[in-house]
């Protein structure tokens, strides 16, 4: 704790210090300025989470997402809740997956530049549903899932 008010100071008196540190500092280091916050937790509410069986302790943790509209902070969000209840709960997992399932790559967030390693890492699954192949060769309940996906008469004859 009380390195914590050492580096908290020498920081507010010397930003650029951080910079540093860094092999590849940014151009503008002498610009940033340093402050310590608080983040509030807001209410986040997770589509689906996946537990391990009792008898896997530790286990893998699986978080899946849903996603049929267009979020531009999606991964923001999802991978907030992801790595906040993994924290919460670290003691009961070994480690933890991400599903994220599209409709389509089309609904996929925009600017993924912040979050480009972590989603391709082999952490993160997204799944594009209309990428699955031919409905009628896959399993029921996944083919199930791509009918929501078509038009509403396209889902009625693949149906059939």
């Amino acid at each position: 704790m009380r390195r914590d008010s050492i580096f908290y100071k020498l920081f507010q008196q010397y930003p650029n210090l951080l910079f540093t540190l860094l092999t590849n500092p940014p151009e503008n280091a002498e610009e940033y300025r340093f402050d310590s916050v608080a983040v509030k937790e807001p209410k986040f509410e997770i589509d689906g989470v996946f537990l391990p069986p009792e008898s896997e302790n530790p286990g893998v943790v699986y978080f899946c997402e849903v996603q049929f509209q267009k979020d531009e902070l999606l991964y923001e969000r999802v991978f907030a809740e992801s790595y906040l209840y993994f924290y919460r709960n670290r003691a009961r997992f070994s480690n933890f997956q991400v599903v994220i399932i599209y409709p389509s790559r089309n609904l996929e967030q925009s600017d993924i530049l912040p979050y480009e390693n972590l989603l391709n890492s082999s952490q993160i699954n997204r799944i594009y549903l209309d990428e699955l192949g031919d409905i009628r060769q896959l399993p029921v309940w996944v083919a199930l899932m791509v009918l929501t996906t078509l038009e509403d008469e396209q889902a009625t004859q693949e149906a059939r």
